[in-house]
């Protein structure tokens, strides 16, 4: 442990006397990089669509692209860590279950001062726009407004999910931009960017995905609800309280993998996507944790790492099932 004005820093969070030896890496993990992988699925979604449409991947698009999109998620983690302590709610966590929950701790420990964090988190925002128009200039000039709009709506989503006036996560609009955000945008953007059109086909293999990430937000939310009902940050598991939000990972999951076999089934989906069920059981090992465990934070964190392998696997499951029917 370290401290911070007296008072012990749990094993395992990040401490000040850490970050003064290894800067770069305290930066790095200011932005919670294990969560960013988040990011790149729903990439190799959009690009297993792309492949399954006939187009050939461009590996440089490709890799910039994967760069963009976890420059974005990074930014936003950064962002939600600096209005968190501007509201208090993350300093109020005590119920926290590191380094799942209760943010990356910096500021509350003293490794970053708030106003350092809030111009890495412009940084990281800046770095995206480079990445971007990067993309922009590769793209022919008919497809250059389409990825414009993509990615101004993207930061716009992303900043206001925490920021004040919007503040979409504390107005319970948080789950439904994750949804639309890591379902349909980004596996939408990066077919877009290889194929230069529109195409439904990444949105109906993306939003089964995207409902898996929010069931992460979704159980993330358990461990704080408390903190942030305090500071008011009334997202759904604070709206409808413990008991009940149990109910709504239940049927986001169920709703994720009745959609996926449903749109194979309508033919919107090839048949080779229904492998995608295959981590079913993970999701309803976690569903059962939660259902248990709602009320003890310490106990979720099986339920919490079932979540993030099952909608990781889910992801590529999915995309290698596009790649293969091509």
């Amino acid at each position: 442990m370290g401290s911070v004005e007296g008072l012990a820093v749990p094993a395992g969070e990040p401490t000040a006397a850490w970050a003064q030896q290894h800067p770069v890496a305290s930066h790095v993990l200011a932005t919670r990089p294990p969560f960013l992988l988040a990011s790149v699925a729903p990439v190799l979604i959009g690009m297993a669509a792309a492949t399954h449409a006939g187009v050939a991947i461009q590996p440089l698009l490709a890799i910039l692209t994967v760069l963009a999109v976890v420059l974005l998620h990074a930014t936003v983690n950064v962002f939600n860590d600096y209005y968190d302590h501007r509201n208090g709610g993350d300093a109020a966590n005590t119920a926290r279950v590191f380094p799942f929950t209760g943010g990356s701790r910096f500021i509350q420990n003293g490794v970053f001062t708030d106003r350092h964090m809030l111009l890495w988190a412009l940084l990281l925002c800046a770095a995206v726009m480079v990445v971007g128009i990067v993309i922009l200039v590769q793209l022919p000039p008919v497809a250059r407004p389409g990825l414009v709009l993509l990615g101004i709506t993207g930061l716009l989503v992303g900043w206001a999910y925490s920021a004040p006036p919007l503040r979409l996560n504390s107005r319970g609009l948080g789950e439904v931009s994750v949804a639309v955000g890591f379902g349909a945008l980004m596996p939408l953007g990066a077919d877009y960017v290889q194929g230069h059109d529109w195409s439904a086909l990444p949105v109906y293999a993306g939003l089964p995905y995207g409902l898996l990430v929010t069931n992460l937000l979704w159980i993330n939310q358990f461990p704080d609800h408390a903190a942030d009902a305090l500071v008011g940050k009334r997202h759904g598991v604070v709206r409808l309280g413990i008991a009940r939000a149990r109910m709504v990972y239940v049927l986001c999951a169920a709703l994720a993998y009745a959609g996926l076999a449903g749109m194979v089934m309508a033919g919107l989906l090839p048949l080779a996507c229904l492998a995608g069920l295959l981590v079913l059981p993970l999701s309803a090992f976690a569903a059962r944790q939660l259902w248990r465990y709602a009320t003890q934070p310490a106990c979720l964190v099986p339920a919490i790492r079932a979540t993030i392998v099952a909608m990781l696997l889910h992801a590529m499951l999915v995309s290698a099932g596009l790649c293969w029917a091509s």
